[in-house]
């Protein structure tokens, strides 16, 4: 169903998929469509940014979720789409281009729902005049970015545990009265899923998913001797799935350290060998075919850490930026709290084949941070939990 923007229900909100890529898409498309389904007087409206992210969304819906949804595109005209194409590569600036194209349309709204806070630019611009925002992060990581003092002109935060009420709290973001705790809705997708085999064989596998921030990211200095050493040893087996943005672009500016680096390429020796598979740009990277089935995980900052301990595992991580020695003090970041932390690929090594001794040694600290972080003591989905606060929200708004 198309979105007409002149037939206005008492209440509608917007789902807002403005991104690039599609890895952000699985942390709120289970709360639209449960709105959807389960609010029918509310008129729930997907705005996505290209073909490509409608056709991801498309993926997580029945097809009575798609009929009960709208859709508006925010398409760019194609010359202006090829025309953004080379300073995207530094900031986001089509983004920002298919928000301002599509700001009156958006304006309409009750509620916008966004993973990630470009789209505060609108807010800025119309003065809170125009609708509330409500916050769903793509992730539940620690670093600093995850509070970003910009988040706090959110109106409405749906958190997936207590970590993140208390983090925003503690970082002066929102008060708890602004937060509403849903579950992790991404993991919503793993109801009835069996783990798939990705090896002829049944070695152990790791997986290693570096980040893309050129300050955090292991891959710039220890990504290359990392796939060196599962080259070298095919009694184990490797997965290669960075963060989907690592591999968008050569090189990569950290907006939060102001430091660039020209990332590492892939060697082509690394494909053939029968024991490493290398994903860098298909959808597994984030609809977590691969942490559901890695027997070990291997990462610096990517919070896709917390989906791996969907099941507690072992867990290694690679310290490239905090400073601190091995040993020294407690971890910098809690999710560290869940492996061993290492600050280079020698000592990675030496510790990789004690893997199921790691499992066991965190698995009651893996427990206790993933019930902190991603509540589960509700019966309903995530998707349900979420749906049902943008309701009440709007309730109580109208008031």
């Amino acid at each position: 169903m198309a979105f007409a923007p002149n037939c206005r229900a008492a209440m509608h909100v917007c789902f807002l998929y403005n991104h690039d890529a599609g890895h952000q898409v699985a942390h709120s498309i289970g709360i639209a469509a449960a709105l959807a389904q389960q609010y029918p007087d509310i008129r729930t409206v997907i705005a996505y940014a290209s073909p490509e992210i409608r056709a991801e969304i498309v993926k997580h819906l029945t097809a009575d979720q798609i009929a009960a949804l709208e859709w508006l595109d925010l398409g760019l005209p194609g010359w202006v789409n090829a025309a953004l194409g080379p300073l995207n590569r530094v900031v986001p600036i089509r983004r920002l281009a298919r928000l301002w194209r599509s700001a009156g349309r958006l304006r309409g709204f009750d509620m916008i729902v966004s993973t990630e806070r470009t789209c505060l630019a609108l807010k800025r611009r119309w003065k809170g005049k125009g609708p509330t925002f409500a916050y769903v992060p793509h992730g539940s990581g620690d670093r600093n970015v995850a509070y970003h003092p910009a988040l706090r002109d959110f109106d409405l935060m749906l958190l997936s545990g207590q970590k993140l009420v208390d983090q925003m709290v503690a970082h002066g973001i929102v008060p708890a009265s602004r937060c509403r705790i849903i579950g992790y809705a991404k993991f919503d997708m793993l109801r009835g899923r069996k783990p798939e085999r990705f090896f002829a064989n049944d070695n152990p596998v790791f997986l290693y998913n570096p980040h893309f921030d050129p300050v955090l990211s292991s891959w710039y200095d220890h990504g290359p001797a990392i796939l060196d050493w599962f080259a070298a040893h095919p009694e184990y087996n490797l997965i290669f799935a960075p963060h989907v943005m690592l591999f968008y672009k050569a090189l990569h500016i950290s907006p939060e350290y102001r430091k660039g680096r020209r990332r590492p390429d892939l060697d082509p020796a690394w494909s053939a060998c029968p024991n490493i598979r290398i994903d860098v740009d298909s959808e597994r990277l984030f609809d977590m075919s691969y942490t559901l089935a890695a027997d070990a995980y291997i990462g610096d900052m990517s919070s896709q850490v917390y989906e791996f301990l969907h099941r507690p595992r072992a867990v290694f991580f690679v310290d490239v930026h905090s400073g601190k020695a091995p040993g020294e003090g407690p971890p910098a970041y809690e999710m560290w709290q869940n492996g061993p932390v290492v600050t280079n690929s020698a000592r990675l090594f030496a510790q990789l084949p004690r893997w199921q001794e790691v499992a066991a040694e965190y698995r009651e600290e893996q427990k206790r941070l993933m019930s902190y972080t991603a509540d589960t003591s509700d019966s309903r989905s995530a998707g349900e939990r979420g749906a049902a606060a943008i309701a009440d929200y709007l309730d109580q708004k109208a008031d």
